[in-house]
């Protein structure tokens, strides 16, 4: 696949599968902005895109503040001239006791979420309805959407957020010829790859836990071009394991 001349924005972009999308979209030719609130994490990942030869700029941006989301736009069209695809990736997972969640936890995780994935999405598709050719949005979700633990309320009802908004931005915005999908990733490893049990792979169908390249790679094939007749869709990347029933023996 071959991005030259895109310009490809992707939200939460310092660290984990944030970093590692950045980087297959550079590897692939395009220009990328790095959006993130950390600024030494954001920073360091323009730093790893440059080195292999991409080209790359950090916009510091808090997903939960429309006014970043306003100036990370602008600053991509005034830099690069356009936007031609965005990822959602920005977000933050944290598991509260119903009993005891407050409505400011409970607003953080939905305004970084649901709200700045909506934001994000409606202020790039303002400049990509004036590409010839649209553009291409990806949102990423999650199985949790799906299916639960205890106390995951807030970040569930994000995700399924996350889902719903996706099939409803593909039919808004397809006069534009911007197309939208999700990714719902399941247990994709950001820490130490190494350090994971064998019970940990082999309980999925697919024998391995996921990787951040795994969910970079269904980035590339959901805004390539030549995929433009899927849209509206939520890809499920888990191994399998949505499929596979888990009842206690």
């Amino acid at each position: 696949m071959s991005f030259t001349d895109k310009t490809v924005i992707v939200t939460g972009a310092g660290n984990g599968i944030g970093a590692a999308v950045a980087a297959a979209y550079g590897e692939n030719g395009a220009r990328i902005v790095v959006a993130e609130k950390d600024v030494e994490a954001g920073k360091a990942a323009v730093t790893q895109i440059e080195k292999k030869g991409g080209i790359s700029m950090f916009v510091e941006t808090d997903v939960r503040q429309p006014e970043d989301i306003e100036r990370l736009v602008k600053q991509t069209v005034d830099t690069f001239g356009n936007i031609d695809i965005l990822i959602n990736n920005a977000g933050v997972s944290r598991f509260t006791d119903v009993y005891d969640v407050t409505v400011e936890e409970w607003d953080d995780v939905i305004n970084t979420n649901l709200r700045g994935s909506f934001l994000c999405a409606r202020q790039a598709a303002k400049q990509m309805r004036r590409n010839r050719e649209g553009g291409s949005i990806v949102n990423i979700a999650s199985t949790r959407a799906f299916m639960s633990e205890a106390d995951s309320e807030a970040y569930a009802a994000s995700k399924g957020g996350i889902s719903a908004l996706t099939h409803a931005l593909s039919i808004s915005l397809s006069e534009a010829r911007i197309r939208v999908n999700a990714i719902s990733p399941g247990w994709i490893e950001t820490g130490s790859y190494e350090d994971l049990r064998p019970i940990d792979h082999e309980q999925h169908p697919a024998k391995r836990v996921g990787k951040p390249e795994d969910v970079a790679r269904a980035c590339l094939f959901l805004t390539d071009p030549k995929n433009d007749f899927v849209t509206g869709e939520n890809f499920i990347l888990d191994g399998g394991m949505t499929r596979k029933m888990l009842y206690e023996h």
